[in-house]
């Protein structure tokens, strides 16, 4: 086996930042140094003397030896010190600049006075100038060396007008449409981009042109930014990616002068690809909210306009931008010709998540009993970051349980954390309010199991999660485009589910603050049944009272009131009737089905989380089975036989047919 090297030692995590502090101290303390060793200790210990003295001393037999340094620079030494020179201090060796007329005759003149005579070369030109400008070369260094500090960190004094897009290149790991998933359309309509920047000729020689841009479309977190990064990996051009705030800064100009250099860099590397994300930043509606425009951000999106579509050609340069606001963009940067495709990125659907769930677990241990379609059917809304966040928090979870694998168990905690938000076990709650809350929920699940045309149950808990002390929550079995009356009708009598519970239990006394999200979610379906959905017979098939603007976005600042006192008054009547009657109808099924109702609060306090499946049981009178502890095999302890339930089915008339009676 050969032997191992031992590992280098690791350097602190921040030794770049102390690297350059010392270089910077070590410059500061040696450029004055060095300057004051070459203006001072670089001169000759011979003192400057005058040719007078020169030929006095001469004359008077103490000048003992002499080199000439050219044509006319002398050096010599004394035989006695003399008290010469700009020191006036006694120096032993001296120097002296010879005048033209005398410089020939001067070694005869030495050699009569037995003077040794030397000669040597002339100090290089070289070596004269580098000692002569190295301070300033220094200084120049230093101060170079100070400005490069300066502009570190995206601070660039000298590059305002710069823009700040990143090339991506080979070296940049790669992001390939087989790492995206659920967005099939968005992927057809970008590989055609793709392949028109890898092979022009197949599409022009039929008339076609390469499209100017593509706008990606969708809600937050679902995909936007990492098909332009799939993309990048596919195209094999230079990609640009650049984010909408980096062109606005606070001076005018500044941003219309970045949108220059990157359609200049991107006409040098064409054929390219630059990808803007969040262009709503710089693409805002101009002119337009309350208090007018905003010079910079309008005269940056005029730029954009002008090299989008402009009389210069910009041929071979793609642009695709991304943005959740398509609402506040200018129309004149969505027409053809800038936008031609407007490519919407949606929600995905249940294939399109089960998809974006095996792309994240395919590199994770998965247990058995882990099946993703199932995962898939259990997330209808998510997006792909929900996704995401739900398989790595599965992850953690399995990790601080010290599971070697990650179990659906792991799976449907973490996805109870990103729905409701983590447990508040610390949370200290009276036997009276958990009484309470256990009947609220179970009024909620057995209004969702009992009444036809709400979605499955999936869950109901009393465990304190985020803001809320309990949940009964449902899941439909399969994606859903549009809902129905029945469903809606269906929606509110679980709504008051709750409500109705605890004034059944407790009675009206009683009755807790716990309904008002209920409340809340219930008016508002209520009134939009009426208002908007055209689905109350009283007002029917029209639109009522839609003043939803936003001033700030060019909209109206005051609302202008669009139907008469009497239609008001008609839909504040309606909406009130539908709630009654959701109310009226709630109150009828938990009084029919008592018996479950108890049957399902005592779970609750008993287990606190019950599943559809232990609801399905006590509704058939059946006792439930121990609990299983996650990756083990010794059961928990059987709970206490609940009651035996026969119960009965319930028709209630739909709200939109007679009015029920108050009781």
């Amino acid at each position: 086996m050969p032997p191992t090297m031992p590992n280098p030692p690791k350097k602190p995590a921040n030794w770049s930042r102390v690297s350059k502090t010392l270089a910077f101290w070590v410059i500061v303390i040696l450029i004055p140094v060095a300057f004051l060793q070459l203006t001072n200790g670089s001169r000759s210990d011979a003192a400057e003397i005058e040719y007078t003295t020169y030929r006095q001393q001469v004359e008077r037999g103490n000048v003992t030896a002499v080199t000439f340094q050219g044509d006319r620079y002398l050096v010599g030494e004394f035989g006695a010190p003399v008290n010469a020179g700009r020191t006036s201090r006694p120096a032993k060796r001296f120097s002296v600049k010879l005048p033209p007329e005398v410089a020939d005759e001067e070694v005869a003149r030495l050699a009569d006075r037995n003077v040794r005579i030397a000669a040597e070369e002339p100090r290089t030109s070289v070596s004269g100038i580098l000692v002569t400008f190295l301070p300033y070369l220094l200084l120049i260094g230093f101060w170079i060396f100070l400005f490069r500090q300066m502009q570190a960190g995206g601070a660039k004094a000298f590059s305002f007008g710069k823009s700040k897009a990143k090339l991506l290149t080979g070296d940049t790991p790669k992001v390939t449409f087989a790492d995206v998933a659920g967005a099939d359309e968005a992927k057809v309509e970008l590989q055609e981009i793709i392949e028109f920047l890898k092979d022009p000729q197949k599409f022009t020689k039929l008339g076609g042109r390469l499209p100017k841009g593509a706008l990606l479309v969708g809600p937050p977190g679902t995909g936007k930014t990492l098909l332009a990064k799939a993309v990048a990996g596919e195209a094999g051009r230079p990609f640009f990616s650049m984010s909408g705030s980096d062109f606005v800064e606070m001076f005018v100009g500044v941003g219309a002068s970045r949108v220059r250099d990157l359609f200049e860099q991107g006409k040098a590397h064409a054929p390219c690809i630059i990808f803007i994300d969040e262009i709503d930043a710089v693409g805002r509606h101009r002119g337009a909210g309350l208090g007018g425009g905003h010079d910079e951000r309008e005269q940056t999106l005029n730029q954009l306009l002008v090299e989008m579509d402009g009389f210069e050609s910009n041929d071979g340069v793609i642009l695709i931008a991304a943005t959740n606001r398509p609402d506040v963009l200018d129309p004149a940067l969505l027409r053809p010709g800038r936008f031609d495709r407007q490519i919407v990125v949606d929600a995905p659907d249940l294939r399109g998540r089960e998809g974006i769930l095996r792309v994240h677990l395919r590199n994770k241990p998965i247990a058995e009993d882990v099946t993703v379609t199932t995962l898939a059917r259990g997330t209808p809304g998510m997006s792909g970051a929900d996704l995401a966040n739900l398989v790595n928090e599965g992850a953690l979870l399995a990790a601080r349980r010290n599971h070697d694998k990650i179990f659906m168990a792991d799976f449907e905690e973490a996805k109870d954390r990103v729905m409701l938000g983590a447990e508040r076990k610390s949370m200290v709650m009276k036997e009276e309010e958990r009484r309470l809350t256990a009947f609220h929920e179970a009024g909620h699940a057995v209004c969702a199991m009992m009444v036809k045309g709400n979605d499955p149950l999936h869950k109901v808990t009393i465990v304190p999660r985020g803001r809320a002390l309990g949940v009964a929550f449902t899941l439909p079995e399969d994606d859903r485009v549009s809902v129905t009356r029945e469903q809606l009708e269906a929606r509110l009598v679980m709504a008051y589910g709750g409500r109705v519970a605890e004034e059944l239990v407790f009675g009206r006394d009683r009755v807790t603050t716990g309904a008002a999200s209920d409340i809340q979610q219930a008016t508002g379906i209520a009134r939009r049944y009426v208002a908007q959905w055209g689905l109350s017979d009283r007002i029917g098939p029209i639109l009522v009272g839609d003043n939803e603007h936003e001033v700030f976005l060019g909209r109206e600042i005051s609302s202008r009131r669009e139907v008469s006192e009497q239609t008001a008054q008609l839909v504040d009547s309606e909406v009130k009737r539908v709630i009654d009657a959701a109310y009226q109808r709630a109150t009828q099924v938990l009084t029919e089905h008592r018996p479950l109702l108890d049957a399902v609060a005592a779970s609750l306090l008993e287990r606190e989380t019950l599943s559809r499946e232990d609801i399905e049981m006590l509704k058939r009178g059946e006792s439930l089975p121990p609990r299983q502890p996650i990756g083990g095999s010794s059961p928990i302890p059987a709970p206490i036989p609940t009651p035996v339930v026969q119960p009965k089915p319930v028709t209630p008339p739909l709200l939109g047919g007679p009015e029920i009676a108050p009781a």
